[in-house]
């Protein structure tokens, strides 16, 4: 983000997903909703959004190839586990602009999916990389008169680690205990971002004043990484995004408020999704009335024995149990559907409300951050770094903190 200084930061984020989260990513990163809540995305500019690796299918269905090719593995994995990860790599809207746009910005990426590919271990484990060209900058279009876009990459992958598979003593030669038996690529996001020491410029562990090992939180390692691959790239304009700065602070409104929009378009999704199913039993529903029978043809099957029974072939019989069992089932289905989009609808009514609640909430802080950057960075510094206040009844209830084995950056 830009803080109005004249420094181009690199931006390098990543999001963790469990299964219920692939397809709204799928559906924004591809482009394959009829709307979008972020009123920023030019849907005339999607064209120039970039594939640098473009998915072969589904994020979910690929995933699934992937498993059953023994690319990756499984093994042990929860249920809910986060499976995916994503990657989102940034620069500020006004280097891009001041080099040139479009052209430099694809190059730029082109560096820098080459870093993403380093970072995740291998293009294999990529299920897509687009940069978004198509998403405008608000701010800075109406300061200068001109379109200006916000050009952006995102990375989806898998989070693998190398795992070697040893033998057990049930083996039956047991001079192969404990040997290697396999080495799988094991799917864990807690172990590909583990957190790992720091070092100093002699790359020597950093130790606390207890003599506790400085650990380095895998986001610095993250934003460490990209920035080098991009300087290495020859990049020399750009600094790497300062660590504990009130930068991060400064950002924390707008990140709440492309979550709340994050949540809302997932919602709205899965509203779309279900009216979609809703529409599709319909038709199937006039399809079948249409190649089953009339109402007439249906009261003529049988024949009235003398007794006053009905009587009919096998294979009437067999046609109108067909027909009640579809009837059943389709309306059942069709009452379910309809009661999830009523509540569907409802939770996109509630997160639309909290949304506009956050944006009223923000009004004024988003107005001076745009008015006056730097007085509002100085206020939160000072905020920040002031001793927070405690009441007398809080004081008394303070409990010392457990004590840690290492500390983090």
């Amino acid at each position: 983000m830009a803080r109005g200084d004249g420094i181009h930061r690199t931006s390098a984020r990543n999001a963790r997903m469990k299964d219920t989260d692939i397809d709204n990513a799928q559906a924004h990163n591809e482009r394959e909703k009829s709307s979008y809540v972020n009123q920023d995305i030019v849907p005339e500019r999607t064209p120039y959004n970039v594939h640098f690796k473009t998915p072969t299918a589904g994020y979910m269905e690929m995933f699934e190839q992937m498993r059953s090719d023994s690319v990756i593995s499984t093994r042990g994995l929860k249920a809910d586990a986060e499976k995916f990860g994503e990657l989102i790599f940034d620069v500020n809207s006004a280097y891009f602009f001041n080099h040139g746009g479009y052209e430099f910005a694809k190059q730029f990426y082109t560096d820098a999916y080459k870093a993403a590919i380093k970072i995740v271990g291998g293009e294999q484990y990529i299920l897509s990389a687009v940069m978004h060209a198509d998403e405008r900058n608000r701010a800075m279009s109406d300061a200068l008169g001109q379109d200006v876009y916000h050009y952006h990459l995102h990375v989806v992958y898998i989070p693998v680690v190398e795992k070697q598979i040893l033998r057990s003593k049930r083996c039956k030669d047991k001079s192969l205990v404990g040997t290697v038996k396999e080495t799988i690529q094991q799917v864990s996001m807690s172990k590909k971002w583990a957190s790992k020491p720091a070092l100093d410029e002699n790359s020597e562990p950093i130790l606390s004043a207890k003599g506790k090992p400085v650990l380095k939180k895998s986001y610095s390692v993250l934003q460490d990484d990209f920035f080098r691959y991009m300087r290495d790239a020859g990049y020399d304009d750009v600094e790497r995004g300062e660590r504990g700065s009130s930068e991060e602070h400064l950002t924390v409104t707008q990140f709440k408020v492309q979550q709340e929009q994050a949540r809302l378009e997932s919602i709205e999704g899965k509203i779309d999704k279900k009216k979609q199913t809703l529409e599709k039993y319909n038709e199937k529903i006039q399809e079948q009335k249409g190649v089953v029978a009339s109402f007439y043809e249906i009261d003529s099957i049988g024949k009235k024995t003398i007794s006053g029974n009905i009587s009919m072939t096998p294979k009437d019989a067999q046609f109108l149990k067909d027909l009640a069992k579809e009837g059943v089932a389709s309306r059942g289905q069709i009452g379910n559907l309809m009661n999830r989009v009523e509540t569907l609808m409802r939770d996109a009514s509630v997160w639309k409300r909290k949304y506009e609640k956050l944006q009223e909430q923000t009004k004024d802080f988003m107005t001076a951050l745009k008015r006056a950057p730097r007085k509002v960075k100085e206020f939160l510094q000072f905020i920040l770094h002031a001793e927070p206040e405690k009441s007398e009844q809080s004081r008394s209830r303070d409990i010392p903190r457990r004590k840690s084995h290492g500390m983090e950056l």
